[in-house]
Parts: structure tokens; sequence; C-alpha cells
């Protein structure tokens, strides 16, 4: 089982080296075998495993299909730890935390008008919807941030963070704060940004996200 999950891991970044771009057929098995220096039974159960994860679409007859990495895949792998592994994973959201309390110093010093207004919108919304909806809510919330940091780089980075961490992270491990409590570490964030004071919208980000950290 650990020879098939690290030549899976191996056959994966051999697909996202660049050497296939999606659409193209894989090397045959027998060349995988000298390419990844294991036996064809190995080959075979790791290109069936990624054929079940979306990342290879295995054609009768036809050969293996390299079909890209679109985000259902990335999830998929991730939350198998195909990609980061546990520590990368821990480093992932570590790395997430501290991006977001940089984000939070820069949405209070850039934002206008209309970005306090929406992040107030994304907070009352937290505050009202539905048990089911609160997740999105909360991931609108820090969207808003990234929107008034005026930062596209950072923004897009915390955007594929947060999905990827909330589907294999918390899916995984089931680690889910209780809402009143998420919902009340906004509170000041906003306050904080809707103030202009970068230092204490930091300050307000960082007690958060220590306290979400798995592990913390």
């Amino acid at each position: 089982m650990l020879l098939e999950v690290e030549v899976s891991r191996r056959l994966i970044d051999y697909l996202m080296s660049g050497e296939v771009q999606p659409g193209d057929r894989t090397p045959s098995e027998r060349r995988l075998t000298e390419m990844l220096g294991v036996n064809r039974p190995t080959v075979r159960e790791a290109i069936k495993s990624l054929g079940f994860l979306g990342l290879l679409e295995i054609r009768q007859s036809s050969g293996t299909y390299f079909r890209g990495t679109d985000s259902d895949a990335l999830y998929r792998l991730f939350e198998r730890g195909l990609v980061l592994g546990e520590r990368g994973a821990r480093d992932m959201v570590r790395a997430r935390a501290e991006l977001e309390v940089v984000v939070a110093g820069l949405a209070a010093r850039a934002r206008d008008e209309a970005g306090v207004e929406l992040l107030r919108d994304r907070l009352t919304r937290m505050r009202e919807c539905p048990d089911e909806e609160f997740p999105e809510a909360d991931t609108a919330f820090h969207a808003a941030l990234g929107e008034l940091a005026a930062n596209t780089v950072l923004r897009d980075m915390l955007k594929g963070m947060r999905a990827m961490i909330q589907r294999g992270w918390v899916e995984h491990t089931g680690t889910v704060r209780p809402r009143e409590v998420a919902y009340g570490e906004h509170v000041p964030i906003y306050e904080a940004v809707a103030q202009g004071d970068a230092e204490a919208a930091r300050a307000a980000m960082a007690r958060g996200t220590w306290r979400a950290r798995p592990g913390a």
C-alpha cells in the first residue's frame, strides 16, 4: 500500500511537470515502469487510483489520458494526502493564516465606503443565515476582504488555499469551530477595517486564525 501511494505521488509529479498536457495520452504502462522503477502491477494500480480520483481517463483499447488538474480533482488529491501529505496540509493551513493577516491589514488601509458596506453586508449574512449556509457566508466575508485589499495575487492565492483547506482538511478531520465563536471573531476584524486601523485588523485576524488552526 505504501509503495502504491508513493508511486501515485511520483506519477502525479510527472503529470504536473508539464511534460504531459491535458488531453494528451500518457506513456504506456511499460514505459512508466521504466520511468518510475517499479513493477507493472504497481503502476497499473496507481493509474487506476488516479483514474478514480479524476486525474486520468482510462479508455479501453485506446490508452490512458491526462484529464488535467481541475479544482475537483485537486480537492480529491488533497483529501487523500497525495498532493501535499499531512505535513504539507498543515503547512498550507499555517500559510493561509499568515496571508489572511496580511490581507486584513491591506484591506484596512485601502478600504473605501463601498468596500466597508460590502464587508458589513457579508458580516450580517454570517449572523442571519441558516446554519447550513454559514461556511459559505464565512468564505464570502474573507473573499470581500481580499477584494478590499486590492491585491489580486494575494486574493487568488487565498481563494485557492481556502477552497482546498475547506474540502481537504475540514471534511477529512471534522475540525469545525462553533458558529457563535466563528462569527464573534469576525466582528473586530470588520470594525478595525471599517475604521482604517491596519494594526488592529491584523491583530484581530491573527487571533481568529490562530484559534482556527488544527491542533491550536
